[in-house]
């Protein structure tokens, strides 16, 4: 039986993924020439940047600095930041199992101060009883720690809690702990392909109570 529901953050409760992927393609293209295809773009989602980066420094030779890029994308992203919105029926699917007593939580790869700051802003806060970031942890994910902390600390098993994910990275590393996943890719992950164990679906709305916690 399903006691705990851990959720990622960006791009599964807001769709930051999308922002990030139009700023670095922009970015990169008018400061280094550098065109980013969406497909290795996708395979930093969930993760750190570095991926990213030694994909351009190895693969097309082109030495960037890597600090400047960051500064950068982090100015434009900020500048455009007002465009995020929770992503549709989400809020309502974390009020449901609230209401259904399941113990709620995030783990997510980005910063502790960078995911208090939206759940806080979109009111959702107060839902979470666990919040692990990569301050909590040596590794992000694909690594599993981030989720084996935040059950750990909810006093749940693997088995009784389930990862609610939007990448293939995520979804790994909730496989890799042990727990149950769904994913709800967004418009940057939607081509990944997921783990066979993972419920994919194409919307919050389409997830079922019920059908769930089974």
């Amino acid at each position: 039986m399903i006691k705990a529901v851990i959720f990622d953050f960006d791009g599964t409760i807001v769709d930051t993924e999308s922002l990030w992927f139009k700023v670095f393609k922009d970015v990169l293209s008018k400061d280094y020439g550098f065109e980013l295809k969406l497909e290795e773009f996708a395979k930093c989602i969930g993760t750190t940047d570095d991926i990213l980066f030694d994909y351009i420094d190895c693969t097309h030779g082109i030495s960037i600095n890597r600090n400047a890029v960051k500064e950068k994308t982090e100015q434009v992203f900020h500048s455009q930041k007002d465009i995020l919105t929770l992503r549709e029926g989400v809020q309502e699917l974390i009020e449901k199992f609230a209401e259904k007593g399941l113990k709620l939580g995030v783990a997510s790869s980005s910063g502790r101060e960078w995911v208090l700051h939206y759940l806080k802003e979109f009111g959702i806060e107060r839902h979470f009883q666990i919040i692990k970031t990569k301050e909590d942890v040596e590794k992000v994910k694909p690594d599993p720690a981030l989720y084996i902390k935040a059950l750990e600390e909810m006093g749940v098993k693997p088995e009784e809690a389930i990862a609610i994910e939007d990448s293939a990275n995520g979804s790994i590393a909730a496989i890799m702990a042990g727990m149950h996943c769904a994913a709800v890719p967004n418009d940057v992950t939607d081509f990944l392909t997921f783990h066979e164990k993972v419920l994919r679906y194409k919307a919050f709305s389409e997830i079922l109570f019920e059908e769930l916690v089974k």
